[in-house]
């Protein structure tokens, strides 16, 4: 369910870029210039359009993942890294004169914000198998039992 939304609004932003550009172009702007300074070589657009119809592509692709449980934490760890730029750039609130655009957008941004406590949520979750930091940290005390055990002459 939570992955519903990413696949019909980056398949929205892959057929409309060009009607968010003028809302998204402060932040498009900002990342394109980071890109430039982070890889100078690299073949990273700068356009607004093209940044949207990526954000979107990325949407369509790790949304679909998500909601087929192929590399679920992953796809949703993606997802919520997408979810800063994608708020900021399309539902700036305070930005709004009108009252009725305010409370939208307003409403639209926090919408934002709990999807992406839905993520973080999705990217941690082990589906009931215990995660990398559980094992490890229960493997180092039962390798202090045994040795305390051992010590003790005590035959595990």
């Amino acid at each position: 369910m939570l992955a519903s939304m990413f696949v019909v609004g980056g398949i929205d932003s892959l057929r409309n870029a060009e009607k968010k550009v003028e809302r998204a172009k402060p932040v498009t702007d900002k990342i394109a210039d980071v890109a430039k300074k982070v890889a100078p070589s690299a073949p990273v657009p700068t356009d607004a359009a093209t940044l949207i119809r990526v954000n979107g592509a990325i949407h369509v692709a790790a949304g679909l993942a998500l909601a087929t449980g192929k590399a679920p934490r992953l796809a949703s760890l993606v997802l919520a890294a997408t979810m800063v730029p994608t708020t900021a750039g399309g539902h700036r609130f305070w930005e709004e004169s009108d009252p009725a655009m305010r409370a939208n957008q307003r409403v639209h941004f926090f919408k934002n914000v709990s999807m992406l406590g839905g993520l973080l949520l999705a990217a941690v979750d082990t589906a009931g198998k215990p995660g990398l930091a559980w094992r490890a940290k229960h493997a180092a005390g039962d390798v202090r039992k045994s040795a305390s055990k051992t010590a003790k002459g005590i035959t595990p």
